[in-house]
């Protein structure tokens, strides 16, 4: 042990102050503030200390933010452990379907979707999949609705036509059924030998003549009924008549300004009209159709109604009434004698390309872009038969004159149908008229619009 470690340590003394402190602890404040706020100031003098120009952050704001988010988390949790969800993954994925959420997410289990799918609703609150599954119910009604069997009034001069239509085609359907019936007592075997006569005449055919229509494709042909002329239609905008069996021109038509689509001649054209009667028609890509006569070689009148492109025209039998197809869906029927448009016939879901009457003139068929065909009923307005099989669009169908229909469509397939078709009598089509507009709103409309 050394001898500095022998010295006893020096007794501290004890401060004594008399009279009061308050003195003493102001000069020592006074003291300490001072040496403060100069170290403070010599530290912003030195650039170790950064002051701002008055910004403060206020501790007490952000302490509150956070416990609002706690406390909102906390509701949150609270909220979602009331919801009942269903058990059932499929529900559940129905449920999340609803409300826009995906039903599935990688590595998640069906545990897992039950909490995600508690958790959208302790947020959007529970009655939100109700209201989605309210507002889908809604919609369903709406559609079913539109499926519904609907009618209204058509016009005097619709009524006026059908009662015609009516008048016109029994006594062509009794004619035609006699034939059919005389045709039925033929033996079976001159009718095959009237068969393989027909057969064998067409396998004699071949080209007898060859003309260059126009510089741009030819879209439609069409024999006039007396057999001595040819309308052509280009995609040029002209219409062509054609010397037969020479194939000579003999008038160019100019009229459309875009494609044409078809022209066809008017029934007993060349036979018993004259020339100067509207003997053609023809329609455009444009929408427009225009008659003609076989004097000029401007149209004598234009027809408007169609929005969109016409695809084709056609004459009824009784050569009164002209029908025109359009992409516009629908397809429209022309009286000539009261020049105005009678019907404004919907009933395809896609454009409409092609109309053709029946011999009897009581019924028109109707194919279409959505792969289907429909017979209508002229006196009645109904839609007496669908016709469904084809596969892609249909751009062609015609009458055959035994009252079976033929249609060809893209897919190259050729069908023939020959249902049995009822004609109704005369107080069918008054009935009819009484109430005009029976169908389903996105299949069969019937309903007549105001005339352009």
């Amino acid at each position: 042990m050394s001898d500095d470690e022998d010295v006893a340590p020096a007794p501290k003394r004890t401060r004594v102050y008399y009279g009061s402190l308050e003195e003493k602890e102001r000069e020592r404040l006074s003291s300490e503030k001072g040496r403060g706020s100069d170290g403070v100031k010599a530290g912003i003098k030195a650039g170790n200390i950064n002051i701002s120009s008055g910004e403060t952050l206020d501790l007490e704001d952000r302490v509150s933010e956070r416990q609002h988010d706690a406390l909102a988390a906390f509701e949150q949790r609270r909220r979602a452990r009331q919801i009942t969800v269903s058990t059932d993954d499929t529900e559940v994925k129905a449920g999340l379907r609803a409300l826009g959420e995906p039903i599935i997410l990688f590595g998640e289990g069906p545990a897992d979707r039950r909490e995600r799918l508690r958790s959208v609703l302790s947020v959007v609150g529970p009655d939100a999949l109700k209201k989605s599954r309210r507002e889908e119910e809604r919609a369903k009604r709406s559609q079913d609705e539109c499926q519904q069997t609907w009618y209204h009034e058509g016009s005097a001069s619709l009524k006026d036509a059908r009662l015609w239509l009516a008048k016109y085609s029994l006594p062509r359907a009794m004619k035609r059924l006699e034939s059919a019936r005389a045709l039925r007592d033929v033996a079976e075997a001159t009718r095959a030998i009237r068969q393989q006569e027909l057969q064998n005449s067409l396998r004699n055919l071949n080209n007898f003549c060859s003309q260059i229509g126009d510089d741009r494709p030819i879209s439609f042909c069409h024999f006039s009924p007396d057999s001595k002329m040819l309308a052509t239609a280009s995609w040029s905008g002209l219409c062509k008549l054609w010397s037969v069996p020479d194939c000579n021109l003999i008038r160019t038509l100019r009229g459309h300004h875009t494609n044409v689509g078809a022209v066809v001649f008017r029934p007993e054209s060349g036979i018993s009209l004259e020339k100067s009667d509207v003997n053609l028609a023809s329609c455009s890509t444009d929408g427009s159709v225009k008659l003609w006569n076989l004097e000029s070689d401007e149209p004598v009148a234009d027809i408007e109604g169609h929005s969109d492109r016409v695809s084709r025209v056609s004459w009824h039998p009784s050569g009164r009434f002209l029908g025109t197809t359009s992409y516009d869906n629908s397809w429209r029927l022309w009286d000539l004698e009261v020049q105005e448009e009678i019907l404004h016939q919907e009933g395809h879901s896609k454009g409409v390309h092609d109309i053709h009457f029946h011999p009897d003139g009581s019924l028109a068929a109707t194919g279409g872009l959505d792969a289907f065909g429909r017979v209508w009923d002229l006196r009645t307005g109904r839609c007496v038969v669908f016709l469904e099989g084809h596969l892609k669009e249909i751009y062609s169908v015609h009458f055959s004159p035994n009252g079976h229909r033929r249609s060809l469509p893209v897919d190259r397939s050729l069908r023939q149908l020959g249902e049995g078709l009822e004609s109704p009598g005369l107080d069918a089509a008054e009935d009819a008229c009484r109430t005009r507009g029976e169908g389903t709103r996105t299949h069969t409309h019937t309903h007549t619009h105001t005339p352009h």
